[in-house]
């Protein structure tokens, strides 16, 4: 298979990809050492090969993020002949992973359908949480209302108390 140029080649490849089920990942490129002319170009899968082992040497570490790479070997290389057309020199069709085919070529009603399910049950969850905070925030709140109230009384009580007190010395006092 032949194309007028690298990004022929490369819209091909990802339009294709779109409608087999996976998402295109651009790889390697390799130059001309005279002029910088890309020679070759490979694209492949976007679950090829696996991640490196990135560790925190530098900085706090990070909590680490699943890798999407699978070790797939799904690839396509293509190189610029004298002519100046593209050619396709290697093609590597199976996939290691299951592939999603859709009309947008990103993933599946069911899928969708699934993450829908599993975002509502989430939710749920979080308005029970939520609903439980509440009741409990509501009869702690009745807790407090109803231990300043009685304070409140208990605080009425020593008052009058002490007015009486200072009465009664006030009468001591003028009697002497």
């Amino acid at each position: 298979m032949e194309f007028e140029s690298e990004d022929d080649a490369r819209k091909f490849y990802i339009e294709y990809a779109r409608r087999v089920g996976f998402v295109v990942r651009i790889m390697q490129r390799r130059r001309s050492g005279i002029d910088g002319r890309t020679l070759a170009r490979r694209l492949g899968c976007n679950k090829q090969g696996f991640s490196p082992n990135h560790k925190g040497t530098l900085g706090p570490e990070k909590k680490p993020r699943p890798s999407a790479r699978e070790g797939c070997k799904a690839t396509i290389l293509v190189k610029m002949e004298k002519n100046g057309k593209w050619v396709v020199t290697r093609f590597e069709k199976e996939h290691n992973h299951p592939l999603i085919v859709t009309a947008n070529g990103f993933s599946t009603t069911g899928d969708k359908d699934k993450k829908i399910e599993e975002l509502t049950k989430e939710l749920e969850r979080q308005e029970q949480l939520c609903s439980a905070y509440r009741e409990k925030l509501f009869t702690f709140m009745n807790n407090v209302e109803e231990q300043t109230e009685d304070l409140s009384s208990k605080i009425q009580v020593i008052v009058e108390d002490i007015r009486k007190l200072e009465a009664e010395r006030q009468r001591f006092s003028h009697s002497r």
